[in-house]
Parts: C-alpha cells; structure tokens; sequence
C-alpha cells in the first residue's frame, strides 16, 4: 500500500533539500573565511557544543556525534592540534582518557564563524516550520 502525498506537503518536502544545500554551502565558505576548513569548524563546533554544556569532549565521543570512523576523527583532532585549535587534557577520573577543549585560538575562530552564520540558521529553522505546516 502506498501512502497519498499531498502536492503542498510534496512542494514542503522538495523546497528542504536545497534550503539545507544552501545552509551547507554557505557554513563551508563561513568556515574558510574565518581560517577554518568545513571539517575542523564542525569539530569545533562539537566540542564547543558538547552534551552537558562540558564544552569538552573525547575521540569517541566526537566519532559518534560527526558519525564518522575514530581513525578518522583521530587524524582531525591532531591536526587541529597542531595548528593549535584545540589541546587534551588527562582526565583525572581514568589517565586513559583524554578530553579535548577549545584553545582561545579555536574559541576565537569558531565563534567568528558562528556569529556570521546566524541568518542561515535563522532561514534553515523557518525551512523545517514550513515542513512541520499542515
């Protein structure tokens, strides 16, 4: 059995997927602008936004929000550390674990490309309200 779509609810459904293009594309020329590649904005980004309001996260944790491999997120990590984004720091709970937080460098970064892309949130939580209409 197939399921009726109406063709408002069918032009809501086509009108998101350039919406969230548009908000893509833009976030990737924001983060190169602010010294950012697209990767290491939504590393920081993760980071910065960590459950909890921590502002800090591990490897793991950030392989499954960017739901990418740990190798992966590993590499990112080291060469967001190497051009001092962000540092580790021993958890002192279990020294196996290392928790990874933003330098001024990553917060000052970020938050440059944070505050440029307010408009395109803005537009992209409209977009999912046009959706959610009846």
């Amino acid at each position: 059995m197939t399921e009726g779509i109406t063709p408002e609810a069918a032009m809501r459904g086509a009108g998101f997927r350039p919406s969230l293009r548009r908000f893509l594309r833009r976030s990737e020329r924001v983060a190169r602008a602010c010294g950012l590649t697209p990767q290491r904005y939504l590393l920081l980004l993760m980071i910065k936004g960590a459950p909890g309001g921590s502002e800090r996260s591990t490897v793991t944790e950030l392989a499954e929000r960017l739901q990418l491999a740990q190798s992966t997120v590993t590499e990112l990590v080291s060469r967001a550390e190497e051009v001092g984004l962000v540092e580790r720091e021993q958890s002192p709970a279990d020294g196996r674990v290392a928790h990874l937080r933003l330098t001024d460098e990553g917060e000052r970064r970020l938050g440059r490309a944070f505050a440029s892309l307010a408009a395109e949130r803005d537009q992209l939580r409209a977009t999912f309200a046009y959706l959610d209409e009846s």
